[in-house]
């Protein structure tokens, strides 16, 4: 270990049993934009010692007023790696694993065939977070999903709780219904929120891979939705 007091305010709150849990857990981050993004970071910092990302998206101009990785110095660099040197920078410890691929069916079977603690999905397109969650139940994996987190501005509206239990979202109930063709009506935590969008920030885009519209966005709210995701996780693995 090349320094472990930096973790020291952690295990003032947790204790040392735990962060030794947290050391030994590997957790799977899929997608890394602005909800996935301050989720990778948040779990670093709580000290978990094996993490895997996986995103193959560039960051662009239109990502510096929500997305953690944003910067105009890293422009047109991919967001994996710089996540990589970000969270290395954070715990010179960290064991992580770089998934550069697009998440397609193929690939998305290729990405689960390890051994998870934890996995996050901030997945921002339907068909592949369906499958996605399909595959991550079927090897029993412990699962937080992000729903959406565009159209809205008031933080105190964002819960967690069962897929099932999930209102007030569109993007939750297109999500329930391809889940419910194949079975699945509950069975993992979901970041959401109850406020309605608001209908004038969303318009019909091309050119978008598997997108038909594009949603505004505020700065803090996929941060919190990323953060309270972390929270499940780190929540989940010490049993609090």
């Amino acid at each position: 270990m090349k320094n472990e007091h930096w973790l020291s305010r952690t295990e003032l709150l947790i204790g040392k049993e735990k962060i030794e849990k947290l050391r030994s857990s590997h957790v799977l981050i899929a997608g890394l934009g602005g909800v996935g993004g301050y989720a990778a970071e948040a779990i670093a910092r709580a000290g978990i010692g094996s993490i895997t990302i996986v995103d193959n998206d560039v960051i662009s101009p239109t990502n510096r007023n929500r997305q953690l990785l944003a910067l105009v110095s890293d422009e047109g660099k991919a967001k994996a790696e710089v996540m990589r040197h970000r969270l290395l920078n954070i715990n010179e410890d960290l064991q992580i694993k770089v998934l550069g691929h697009y998440l397609i069916e193929e690939t998305i079977e290729k990405t689960l065939n390890g051994k998870y603690d934890f996995v996050v999905d901030a997945i921002d397109t339907l068909a592949p977070k369906t499958h996605f969650i399909k595959e991550c139940l079927e090897k029993d994996f412990q699962l937080v999903s992000s729903l959406g987190a565009g159209g809205r501005l008031d933080p105190s509206q964002i819960r967690i709780a069962d897929i099932s239990e999930t209102y007030n979202c569109n993007f939750a109930r297109a999500l329930r219904k391809r889940l419910h063709r194949i079975g699945i009506d509950s069975g993992f935590k979901a970041v959401f929120s109850t406020e309605p969008v608001i209908k004038s920030s969303i318009v019909e885009t091309q050119n978008e891979r598997n997108k038909k519209s594009m949603v505004g966005t505020i700065s803090y709210l996929p941060a919190i939705f990323g953060l309270m995701a972390a929270s499940v996780v780190i929540r989940g693995i010490i049993k609090y």
